[in-house]
């Protein structure tokens, strides 16, 4: 229902059709180890398709909310992972991320194998200019392991990922966690990572003009990166 609200305000606000990656919690469970995250990346890729059939330009958009956003960047490589290789830098000029944990310095659960495999092998903006990358971050809570329970909460979390709790963050994810290197990076005051922590959400009717802007820059046709990448 919450990326149902949010396709429907994103398709009003920018009037062009927007799919959903028809995904459960349960779909997530197996991604704290690489076999999980073909699983994803093949939903991802039958949603991207038919989308692309469809796109005048004959590319999308891809918008990653959380882990979401560190899976996106894995699926525009060329490059073959576990013998898939699902190229999506063919069909996406622009990956706009929102709360994503890029930068995990301990070993979390919590996104962490996966964004610390993405930065090694695909660092950064890794296929710009080819791929326009922003990322965005909710500036909402700062952590205090001494302070009320929601800044408790965020503390442990903001620790979790960055090794440091007391930081800004959307309640789940610290700023500078989803502020990847090389992209266009925005900072949203009094954004949060899900409803529930206070504030709206990224995909809010009101939030999303803020870190929607249509332009998908240029775009790049060369290919240079099909090389392998099996774990």
């Amino acid at each position: 229902m919450l990326y149902v609200e949010m396709r429907d305000a994103l398709s009003q606000f920018t009037e062009l059709p927007v799919w959903i990656v028809e995904m459960q919690s349960l779909d997530w469970l197996p991604s704290i180890v690489p076999p999980g995250w073909i699983h994803l990346l093949r939903k991802l890729d039958d949603t991207v398709r038919p989308a692309v059939r469809q796109s005048e330009t004959g590319k999308v958009t891809l918008v990653g909310h959380s882990a979401g956003g560190v899976l996106a960047r894995i699926y525009l490589s060329p490059r073959p992972l576990l013998g898939h290789a699902y190229r999506g830098l063919d069909y996406v000029d622009h990956l706009i991320t929102l709360g994503s944990p890029h930068n995990v310095k301990r070993r979390s659960l919590h996104g962490g194998r996966m964004s610390r495999w993405t930065e090694k092998r695909y660092p950064g903006a890794f296929f710009a200019p080819r791929v326009s990358y922003v990322s965005v971050a909710g500036r909402l809570i700062r952590g205090n392991r001494q302070g009320s329970l929601r800044e408790r909460h965020a503390y442990a979390f903001y620790e979790e990922l960055a090794g440091d709790g007391d930081v800004w963050g959307d309640g789940l994810v610290p700023v500078a966690s989803a502020l990847l290197h090389g992209s266009q990076q925005i900072v949203l005051d009094g954004v949060n990572h899900f409803t529930g922590f206070g504030g709206p959400w990224y995909g809010a009717p009101e939030v999303i003009p803020r870190w929607w802007s249509g332009d998908t820059g240029n775009v790049e046709s060369e290919d240079e990166f099909a090389t392998s990448d099996n774990i």
